[in-house]
């Protein structure tokens, strides 16, 4: 059995090449049952959670668990923790443990910029991006490879972050422009996509403005009683989800907003299975404003830390 750390990880993916084994892994028959999120003390206001996520195809069973600490952003600890284990379908033997914190990091970003690939403009060139935590940069560089953007604004609470994620993707991409600015509603009206990897419990902008043609992506938030975007947002979208079991169960985004009597989760427009399996361009019309909401999914780990696997087996 491989033990796979994030060294391995990093040496073997890219996102172009995520991107498509993502795509191919969602257009296949698969399995994927309901993941388990535990609060470990539903008293505690630092929300300290236990989860695990099973899935399966025809090539391999996987299983995910990981530990999500918030507060340890202050702390010399890191707010998630995680492992994959991954074992044959054909005979069930044990094929590796491999680093889930870095898979997560990857495999949501890549997921993010899959579904902007089906659905965002194909005109896109400003891309406004909440957030400065640890997925900051995975995801602003998984968004640059499925769009030709002339300008990023970055916007988030821990102004040395920011500065620092600025500084790094300035000299990575130097003939994009990268700003730090802040979520008003000049800055929303000029985006193409919208991007969102935060912790916040209250939305980040007003759903009023956004302009046509917008595609905005809530991958930050998994409670009920939170969400990155207004009611608004969502009654004016054609929205998409990653699972609509998931969302349905855990993210205010939607739930709010279904409380309100504004949206029907009945009107989600699709799950990114559906897109993978199309693998067409899914805008209909230019002007519709597009929201891919994301919790996570066992199959995207799964297709992630097997595409892993083969890679550095077959070096």
């Amino acid at each position: 059995m491989k033990v796979i750390d994030q060294t391995q990880i990093d040496a073997v993916l890219d996102f172009d090449s995520l991107r498509i084994a993502l795509q191919k892994g969602f257009a296949q028959q698969f399995t994927m049952p309901k993941r388990h999120v535990y609060e470990l003390d539903k008293t505690d206001t630092n929300h300290d959670a236990f989860a695990v996520l099973p899935a399966w195809n025809e090539q391999v069973i996987g299983v995910k668990a990981f530990t999500y600490f918030p507060s340890n952003t202050d702390s010399e600890y890191a707010s998630l923790y995680s492992k994959i284990m991954l074992f044959s379908r054909a005979h069930g033997e044990p094929l590796a443990l491999v680093d889930g914190t870095r898979v997560t990091l990857w495999r949501t970003a890549v997921v993010s910029a899959l579904a902007s690939y089906y659905l965002s403009r194909k005109d896109s060139q400003h891309l406004v991006f909440f957030g400065s935590g640890n997925l900051a940069e995975y995801m602003v560089r998984a968004h640059l490879s499925v769009r030709d953007f002339k300008c990023v604004t970055l916007i988030g609470r821990n102004q040395d972050k920011v500065a620092v994620l600025h500084n790094s993707l300035q000299r990575a991409f130097t003939d994009i422009e990268f700003v730090i600015g802040q979520s008003c509603e000049k800055v929303i009206k000029s985006a193409d996509v919208i991007s969102c990897a935060t912790g916040s419990p209250t939305p980040l902008f007003k759903g009023g403005w956004l302009k046509p043609g917008t595609h905005v992506d809530l991958i930050g938030n998994h409670r009920c009683d939170s969400r990155e975007c207004d009611s608004v947002t969502i009654a004016q979208s054609k929205v998409y989800v990653d699972s609509k079991e998931n969302v349905l169960a855990e993210a205010g985004e939607l739930l709010i907003p279904i409380s309100e009597g504004v949206f029907d989760g009945a009107n989600i427009s699709g799950e990114l299975a559906e897109l993978a399996k199309k693998n067409n361009y899914e805008r209909k019309c230019e002007s519709d404003i597009t929201v891919f909401k994301s919790v996570g999914t066992a199959l995207s780990d799964l297709i992630t830390a097997h595409y892993i696997y083969k890679s550095l087996k077959n070096e």
